[in-house]
């Protein structure tokens, strides 16, 4: 009961198997045989990395150049037969004239309608066929025309499809070349040796199309993971900012909150409707802090121990400690100057800070990727803001290996554009890097911070 009952199983795994063939072999070959398909033209990037020395206007050209072949072939398979026709009638030349269209029309139809071309080059053969057994009955069976050109029809096929079309597109030809073999009592002798060639050929297609897909699908797949990487750096930056803020924010919300409270005291006979207000600003300025100590851990919960080094309660660094910024790169081997144009002035503690993590992040930047370079530290105060420039020197060394490179540049991007100022960064023409920004400073902001100072 037990081998009956495995055999049986057996049966319909191997069904089910042969029914998923046989279903794939019809969507396929049949479903939407004639699909229009067009074949895209090569990527201008790839075309410049194969012929740099073509001219522009050419390389525009030369992105149709595989469909220049294919259409080059279909001619020329077109002319070859037709030459060999000689010797013939006008009646048997203009049917000989269809033929051949008939034989090189599909190579040129690959590029639009593959499956098609592959149904249109397979009847080609079984009329070659026949018009060979008819006309020539010492003749291949095959005909000297048609089944070379059917075979490298199969082959642009499969290079433009997916690689299963091989063994698929190879059991039905042969499988048609079996059935007209014995209709037509040739034999099977010639079919053999074809068939092999045949497979052979169509294995390496397919070999080629898979590592073709292959190669596409890790291209997909680095170029999502960068993305993502990018993203999630974006994100850790903004909430490096979120905290930050929150410090300087909760600094001066606290001290609204202290002096809301204590002026009361400081007028004798104070109002009513004076302390009321007072005790009104002091509650407001409690409830702002107890929402942005909300907030922030919002932004902060997805990575409890991003800021586990950092003290919470040390003071935000500013352009004031500049120097001992600057004194800790040179510690690393960074040789660093700094230019400080315009005359200095308290600035929003916000724009400070930026400030500081700009230079900071890019004077890193210059210790990671340009080991042995100098660097520049330039800061303006303008009128209307404040204008950073930091550049470096080309490297006199090779840089380590760095995980994450140019993520720092979105920090500092992002920072620039909260404040609603403008940031460049790029490669300069000696084999540095420049980074300059510019963040505007309202002049009310300016004065009020220096009256608070």
């Amino acid at each position: 009961m037990n081998e009956k009952t495995q055999s049986q199983g057996t049966l319909r795994s191997e069904a089910r198997i042969a029914h998923g063939a046989l279903h794939r072999l019809r969507q396929d070959l049949f479903v939407d045989a004639f699909a229009f398909r067009p074949m895209p033209p090569l990527e201008d990037a790839k075309v410049a990395r194969w012929v740099p020395w073509l001219p522009e206007r050419l390389r525009h050209w030369a992105r149709w150049l595989p469909h220049l072949i294919v259409v080059g072939f279909a001619v020329l398979v077109f002319l070859g037969t037709f030459a060999m026709s000689y010797d013939i009638g006008p009646l048997r030349g203009l049917l000989m004239a269809g033929y051949c269209l008939l034989v090189a029309a599909p190579p040129a139809l690959t590029l639009f309608r593959p499956v098609g071309a592959y149904w249109i080059s397979l009847f080609a053969v079984v009329v070659g066929w026949f018009a060979t057994s008819a006309f020539s009955p010492y003749g291949s069976p095959f005909g000297q025309e048609a089944f070379p050109t059917h075979l490298a029809v199969m082959t642009l096929v499969v290079l433009r499809t997916r690689p299963r079309l091989a063994v698929e597109m190879w059991l039905v030809t042969f499988g048609v070349t079996a059935v007209l073999s014995v209709f037509s009592g040739s034999g099977a002798g010639d079919v053999a040796p074809v068939a092999f060639f045949s497979g052979l050929v169509l294995i390496a297609a397919a070999a080629v199309r898979a590592w073709r897909e292959e190669r596409r699908t890790v291209v997909e797949t680095q170029t999502v993971t960068a993305e993502e990487r990018s993203r999630r750096t974006l994100l850790e930056e903004r909430a490096t900012i979120a905290r930050e803020l929150h410090d300087v924010v909760a600094h001066h919300m606290s001290v609204i909150a202290i002096q809301a409270e204590a002026a009361p005291y400081r007028v004798e006979n104070t109002p009513p409707e004076l302390a009321t207000s007072f005790a009104t600003i002091r509650e407001n300025a409690v409830a702002a802090l107890t929402e942005l100590r909300r907030i922030l851990g919002v932004v902060r919960s997805e990575d409890p121990d991003a800021f586990r080094e950092v003290d919470p309660e040390a003071p935000q660094p500013t352009l004031a400690s500049l120097e001992s910024l600057l004194d800790s790169v040179r510690g690393a081997g960074l040789t660093v100057e700094a230019v400080i144009t315009g005359a200095p002035r308290p600035l929003p503690q916000g724009v400070e800070l930026s400030a500081y993590r700009i230079v900071q992040e890019a004077l890193s930047n210059t210790l990671r990727h340009a080991p042995g370079a100098d660097a520049r530290v330039e800061i303006s105060y303008v009128l209307g803001g404040l204008g950073l420039r930091i550049i470096n020197g080309a490297p006199s060394r090779l840089a380590k290996p760095s995980p994450g490179a140019g993520h720092g540049v979105l920090g500092m991007r992002e920072r620039v554009q909260m404040l609603g100022g403008e940031m460049t960064a790029d490669h300069t023409e000696d084999g540095g890097f420049e980074v300059a920004a510019f963040i505007p400073v309202a002049a009310s902001e300016a004065t009020a911070k220096g009256g608070a100072a």
